[in-house]
């Protein structure tokens, strides 16, 4: 495995404010869970990335470098009190964490901010970060975490919406496929689709992605999707119902032996985003005055499987 560091090296942490670190940044990744030291470890590659984890511990354990691929890779890491200025900041946390890592973009004062999170958190954002530029953008890249390092999971695309063409040319650059979405609505919808339909699923049954392809929870993939598709197309979601279908399969299949993000969090005995995705849907039927028993059903049983014991 070899030992990768950023464009210059650092000679001491952040929190010591050596000449070694910029003051500001070019990009900077909010979240350093499996997605966000992936995409920051491509960054790195071609611009110096700062990388905000949770707390000042965690900044310091990452510094002393993370597998992510073949590669040990050290990020330039800081606590979210430390967090330095950035022109692009690019959020990656959980869906719970929105708020929180809004209000840390704020002050990092970027020209723009954007989140490539799950589900459809850009109002939480732009009440919690009051910039001109925030706004949500997509991901469908993938990645996940154990103990021995982060592993990348399939190259997928970046989309952002106007405004970000800067941000998307340098993630561009850095090997990442980035382009700018003139109408990203729609886009994030279809995203949305595809975790309503995947991601409860394999969480619940503990499965990967391509086993749900198959009897018996094809049964189940098929009718999350017949029951979240109306309800979407109602807010701008521009699929027909075979070309809905279509999208998830093709999805489940190309990404077959992957674990999706909820399934990773059960097995490590995290919350999920259930609430960020299925709860969601439920609120947007509810609002639409649409019936979405199956999503109810898996939202339940899954608030189940998370619930403390005792």
């Amino acid at each position: 495995m070899t030992t990768f560091q950023p464009l210059i090296a650092a000679a001491a942490s952040p929190s010591s404010q050596t000449t070694s670190y910029p003051a500001r940044y070019p990009v900077a990744i909010i979240g350093a869970g499996a997605l966000g030291l992936s995409f920051a470890a491509r960054i790195a590659r071609t611009l110096r990335v700062a990388v905000v984890a949770r707390d000042r511990a965690a900044a310091a354990r990452l510094r002393q470098g993370v597998r992510v691929g073949d590669t040990l890779f050290q990020p330039e890491a800081w606590a979210p009190e430390e967090a330095p200025q950035a022109d692009w900041v690019i959020v990656l946390v959980k869906t719970g964490d929105t708020a929180a890592a809004a209000r840390s973009a704020a002050r990092m004062q970027p020209l723009g901010v954007l989140s490539l999170q799950n589900g459809l958190v850009e109002p939480v954002l732009q009440a919690h970060c009051p910039l001109p530029r925030v706004a949500q953008g997509i991901t469908t890249t993938g990645a996940f975490r154990d103990a021995s390092g982060v592993t990348p999971s399939g190259d997928g695309e970046v989309l952002v919406p106007p405004g970000f063409e800067e941000l998307a040319s340098m993630l561009a650059r850095a090997g990442l496929d980035a382009r700018v979405e003139d109408d990203i609505v729609p886009a994030r919808l279809a995203k949305l689709l595809v975790n309503l339909a995947i991601n409860p699923l394999a969480a619940l049954f503990r499965v990967r992605n391509g086993e749900l392809l198959e009897a018996p929870y094809r049964f189940w993939l098929d009718a999350l999707v017949a029951e979240a598709w109306p309800v979407l197309c109602a807010e701008g979601l521009a699929l027909d119902e075979a070309a809905a279908h279509a999208r998830v399969r093709a999805v489940a299949q190309a990404t077959a032996t992957n674990r999706a993000s909820m399934l990773q969090d059960v097995l490590a005995g995290r919350p999920t985003e259930l609430d960020a995705i299925t709860g969601v849907l439920i609120e947007l039927a509810a609002r639409q005055g649409a019936a979405v028993p199956t999503h109810r059903a898996v939202h339940r049983l899954l608030s189940l499987v998370e619930a403390p014991a005792g």
